[in-house]
């Protein structure tokens, strides 16, 4: 398969990017479910849906910068993998600066600021420490992006900071003005108003932005859900999910027929 591709600064990637939260047992569901993932995502799975994903036309995946990510993708690049990594920083490093240095040292192709640290430091004012994250990510000659899952983040962002791409999610699950890092086992809530409001902001953005949380992690059906993002996706925009294939082997396969048929016609 062939998927077209969008631009993030020169960085060319996809139009459906593969997420990792599966990968690292993010279900945003429960704790039962995120020890599920754990232990069906092996490392050698984890090689194998990255395969499998390249072999569909996927080029991109969107994962943490943390210290099993970067180890299994040094070991897939070394076992001949080409598959680009567009990095997360990682709220347990502290600030984002300490994330996009670890990024950008093992081999990240851009990097972006958490989500939930980008809406934590919007609540505090700490323009500085985002101003410090994009420095070194364009000393480094990358793309930068931020995430965020408040869709006035993103306005504050696009008008304080100079930077490649938005990370755009669906819905703001939880609060993380007051704790930047997810939280496994709180009630999430997925707002329809969220939604509404995060796709009126991304129309207003100057620059490219990844979809994610469409799925509503796991919660929408996907039909409707690539119909929704089909309203609002960009020419210059791509999507980002996530795939646990334990029970369902032919998910992703079945994601891009989708997107492909919904978004792209």
């Amino acid at each position: 398969m062939t998927i077209p591709t969008i631009f993030l600064g020169s960085l060319p990637v996809s139009r459906l990017i593969l997420g990792s939260n599966p990968f690292s047992g993010f279900s945003h569901q429960s704790p039962a479910l995120d020890s599920e993932m754990m232990h069906y995502y092996s490392s050698q799975k984890i090689k194998e849906t990255l395969a499998l994903a390249e072999r569909f036309g996927v080029t991109t995946l969107i994962g943490r910068a943390d210290a099993h990510m970067a180890r299994l993708l040094a070991e897939y690049w070394d076992e001949g993998g080409k598959i680009q990594w567009v990095a997360q920083t990682c709220t347990e490093f502290g600030m984002p600066l300490a994330g996009a240095l670890r990024a950008i040292k093992a081999g990240a192709s851009a990097v972006y600021i958490h989500g939930g640290q980008m809406d934590f430091l919007m609540h505090h004012d700490m323009k500085d420490e985002v101003q410090s994250a994009l420095d070194a990510i364009h000393a480094a000659g990358l793309p930068a992006g931020v995430a965020a899952h408040m869709h006035t983040t993103q306005l504050w962002s696009a008008d304080h900071f100079d930077f490649e791409f938005h990370m755009c999610s669906y819905y703001n699950p939880s609060d993380r003005t007051q704790f930047a890092g997810h939280k496994s086992g709180i009630t999430e809530v997925y707002a329809a108003e969220d939604r509404d409001n995060m796709v009126s902001a991304i129309a207003q953005l100057p620059k490219p932005a990844i979809h994610y949380k469409i799925f509503a992690a796991g919660r929408n059906d996907p039909v409707e859900a690539f119909k929704f993002v089909a309203k609002h996706l960009r020419p210059t925009d791509a999507v980002c999910v996530g795939v646990f294939l334990k029970h369902k082997p032919d998910m992703l396969e079945e994601d891009i027929r989708l997107f492909e048929s919904i978004c792209l016609k």
